[in-house]
Order: C-alpha cells, then sequence, then structure tokens
C-alpha cells in the first residue's frame, strides 16, 4: 500500500473489533497488503488502533517481536484467536 494512495475509510464494525482487540490483548490472525503490495498474512497482538495522516491505522507485534503499523485499507481480513 501505497502512502500516496488516497485511503478508503473502513467500515465501523470493522474499526471497533480492532479497538475490542487492543484492549482485550487478543491476537490477531491478519491478512493484508505489505508496503510492496504483497498478500501477506501474519500472528500479530494488536496494540493500538490510531488516526493520523487523514487515514486510520494499526499498531501491531508480530509474535516474534517485530512492530509494524498498518494502515486499515491495506488489511484484507483478521480473525480474533482464543
Amino acid at each position: 500500500m501505497n502512502l500516496s494512495d488516497e485511503y478508503r475509510p473502513v467500515a465501523c464494525a470493522l474499526h471497533e473489533r480492532l479497538e475490542f482487540a487492543v484492549l482485550k490483548h487478543q491476537q490477531l490472525q491478519v491478512r493484508y497488503l505489505d508496503p510492496a503490495r504483497q498478500e501477506a498474512q501474519a500472528i500479530v497482538l494488536p496494540l493500538d488502533v490510531y488516526t493520523a495522516n487523514s487515514a486510520e491505522w494499526l499498531k501491531m507485534q508480530h509474535v516474534d517481536g517485530r512492530m509494524e503499523t498498518l494502515r486499515l485499507d491495506a488489511l484484507l481480513s483478521f480473525v480474533e484467536l482464543v
């Protein structure tokens, strides 16, 4: 996802599910487009959902400890893990 691409807002229900996952410290299995626009999949811990630069973002930590910030319109799908 190129930062110069116009941001496409995500559905409120999706945004709310992400916020709840942050509050509950609930791991997610996510599918998303990486910066090279390649589909990626990972298990992450969501740390924050916020707005900046006219877009919404998800700050997440991968299971290997690596941190990543994802623009929400690059998120293809996610599942809350138990």
